[in-house]
């Protein structure tokens, strides 16, 4: 049987892909790598990078090339098949990992080169690289006995099913509620787009009426928009607590243990590396370099922006009550009554401003900004294998017509098809034998799909999602760095990697970059002056309450790990609701299960990690506010970015990327300013 998944091909050939290749190229592969690393640890007593380290990145990269489609099409187009052969794939991968991780010939392999002539001429990105390889044999186990080596290996196989049910739990949770509504009076408020999205999905399902989902584009456009209160408060219902002990799905898909599970295994494995708990663990490889710096940073944002957030929500509780006679403001009232103040004060109405932003114009408009900035010339590729009708395809250049790298990009929700917004690693850039093979993105996001003959129209927001994303994309496509283990985001801190993503999302508050990005999807008609005026004016509607928001979750994640007992278990929602009591101003309902839907710590990589996103919001801010003084197409200043933060992946230290590039340390300043919350 010729297997797609052991083709040496560009680019994965999707539409070959079945769920019988899977197990089979993963088995054949880690039989591969594991012979590879028995042949070059035999074949010479005087290792070196050349034969030893490249030959390893070269056949890891191989097993790579084939488990990321695997795992990325087990995201966007999962199916039961598909899902079994992926899970029955995580052991072998985990059981790889920690093998190598426990190796203590190839532990002191890359110790002999560390302490060789050879180490002082290598380049800084192969010196990160084995320093980075000694560090993480520490955290392998390396120097833990037989016994509790076995443990560490049980414990990861473990983690490795766990985040998969989880994340399993929580995609058929969401996939299978839904609503039909007959009676279009039911969905009184709801603008076109979002009447004609619930009208094709109900076509989809040979229904007719209006059907309603938890997917991203529909629940939203209910919450924000839809006068029916109850319709608002059984949505949120559902949605609230997908995967969990409550609500309409209660208990059939429920990560209550899941969750526990996690936790427990997290904290046991960090104390067998010697570590107090999870979040120290975590710490170990990020630019925070205790707990007391991250509870630090989070509570001082905490402190400068609660009574910030005290005040939009009693403005908002008073708006509600005399404009409309609520008086007692629930948690399903939040969006909607936000959405009407914005519109009562600012004149500003988010359906209006979406006219403006059909994908149209958002993509060329993005690639124009990115362009300016950096010197690029981003085209599109109409003949490659996809996964599914919708996705596009790109290659960037820079202004040498020199192939930087490539990228997917799939912008709408569907079914079987994971929430959220993210950017993954197709191929990884690295150089070998003089040729150089060029990185390749996947970008996806879930966004209202185009209804009958009109473009999909974008919320501001999700400008914000896409430019995001694309910035994360711009680091893994941009790297010059030739050896895999620090090219693109390898080897950056995960408390920096959000950095290049969030330094994007100011373009889109910026005039110049607007008229780039926007234009009536039926006349092409500019935005206009005062709309932009009523969105700057609006900006930081709310910011206080974003905010703490953010913080509420951050601290959550943290805590969780850092003071997990294994005597009194998780203690998940007994710790959220002590961090809400602290931060949050509003009070969600008893029945609301949030941390049974929080993928980013549970099935993502953000244990523990989650106050990353603020962390490196400061980076982002600061590094913006030079482009504020200089220009914010001032290419001299972007091509500094380019050439200290995007291209140089994870190989150096971020903080000294940093400051090469902003010529100090970050301060907080500017993330206070653009937020609005400064003192």
């Amino acid at each position: 049987m010729n297997n797609p998944l052991l083709e040496n091909t560009t680019l994965p050939q999707f539409s070959k892909i079945k769920a019988e290749h899977i197990e089979t190229a993963i088995d054949t592969l880690l039989a591969e790598a594991r012979q590879t690393i028995v042949q070059h640890l035999q074949a010479s007593q005087h290792y070196s990078w050349e034969n030893l380290i490249e030959p390893i990145e070269l056949i890891e990269d191989k097993l790579n090339k084939a488990w990321s489609p695997i795992s990325h099409m087990n995201a966007v187009v999962n199916t039961d098949a598909l899902r079994d052969a992926h899970n029955a794939c995580l052991p072998k991968l985990s059981e790889y990992s920690t093998e190598m991780g426990q190796n203590q010939k190839l532990f002191k392999a890359y110790q002999t080169i560390l302490e060789s002539d050879q180490y002082a001429t290598l380049e800084i990105s192969q010196q990160k690289i084995i320093n980075n390889a000694l560090r993480d044999f520490r955290l392998s186990g390396i120097d833990l006995s037989a016994e509790k080596q076995l443990r560490y290996k049980q414990i990861n196989q473990q983690l490795s099913a766990l985040s998969s049910k989880y994340d399993e739990n929580l995609l058929d949770a969401t996939t299978a509620w839904r609503k039909l509504i007959a009676d279009q009076d039911l969905l009184a408020g709801l603008p076109d787009d979002a009447l004609a999205l619930a009208k094709q999905t109900a076509k989809s399902q040979n229904q007719n009426g209006w059907l309603i989902t938890l997917q991203t584009p529909s629940y939203l456009a209910i919450m924000t928009y839809a006068d029916n209160r109850e319709l608002r408060k059984e949505l949120y219902t559902a949605f609230s607590t997908r995967a969990s002990d409550q609500g309409p799905g209660k208990g059939q898909w429920d990560n209550s243990q899941v969750m526990e599970q996690i936790l427990a295994l997290r904290h046991e494995k960090a104390t067998l590396l010697g570590f107090n708990n999870y979040a120290e663990l975590s710490l170990f490889t990020k630019m925070a370099e205790k707990a007391e710096d991250v509870t630090g940073f989070l509570e001082n944002l905490a402190d400068k922006s609660w009574r910030h957030a005290r005040k939009d929500l009693a403005e908002l509780k008073s708006f509600a009550k005399e404009q409309y006679g609520i008086h007692n403001l629930q948690a399903w009232d939040i969006a909607y009554f936000s959405e009407k103040m914005r519109q009562h004060f600012y004149q500003l109405s988010q359906q209006q401003v979406k006219e403006y932003f059909p994908v149209t114009s958002v993509i060329p408009g993005l690639f124009s900004v990115v362009e300016r900035l950096y010197g690029l010339n981003i085209t599109e590729i109409t003949d490659f294998d996809s996964w599914h009708p919708d996705v596009r395809f790109f290659q960037i250049d820079d202004e040498n017509n020199q192939l930087r790298g490539q990228f997917f990009l799939d912008l709408y929700a569907r079914d079987k098809k994971r929430g959220g917004a993210w950017m993954d690693d197709c191929v990884g850039r690295h150089k070998s034998a003089g040729n150089i093979q060029t990185p390749v993105a996947y970008l996806s996001c879930n966004f209202t799909p185009p209804a009958g003959n009109d473009p999909a129209l974008l919320t501001h927001d999700e400008v914000l999602t896409l430019f995001h994303e694309f910035g994360h994309g711009l680091q893994h496509i941009l790297t010059q760095v030739d050896h895999l283990g620090v090219s693109g985001i390898n080897g950056v801190e995960w408390d920096a990697v959000e950095l290049p993503s969030q330094f994007m999302e100011n373009w889109c508050w910026e005039k110049e970059a607007l008229t780039l990005i926007s234009g009536h999807y039926q006349t092409g008609e500019a935005l206009p002056d005062d709309l932009f005026q009523k969105m700057m004016d609006a900006k930081n509607f709310q910011a206080g309450m974003l905010m703490v928001r953010q913080l509420e979750f951050s601290l959550f994640d943290f805590r969780i790990h850092q003071q997990y007992d294994p005597k009194k278990g998780g203690q998940v929602y007994k710790t959220l609701n002590q961090i809400r009591e602290q931060v949050a101003v509003v009070q969600p309902p008893e029945f609301n299960r949030f941390a049974h839907s929080f993928a980013h710590i549970f099935a993502g990589g953000y244990g523990a990690g989650y106050y990353s996103y603020k962390w490196a919001e400061v980076l982002s801010s600061d590094a913006f506010s030079l482009f504020e003084e200089k220009g914010i197409f001032n290419q001299t200043v972007g091509k500094a970015f380019l050439h200290s933060i995007l291209e140089k992946g994870g190989s150096q230290d971020a903080m000294q990327l940093f400051v090469d590039f902003r010529g100090r340390e970050p301060e907080i300043d500017a993330l206070l300013r653009h937020t609005g919350i400064a003192t």
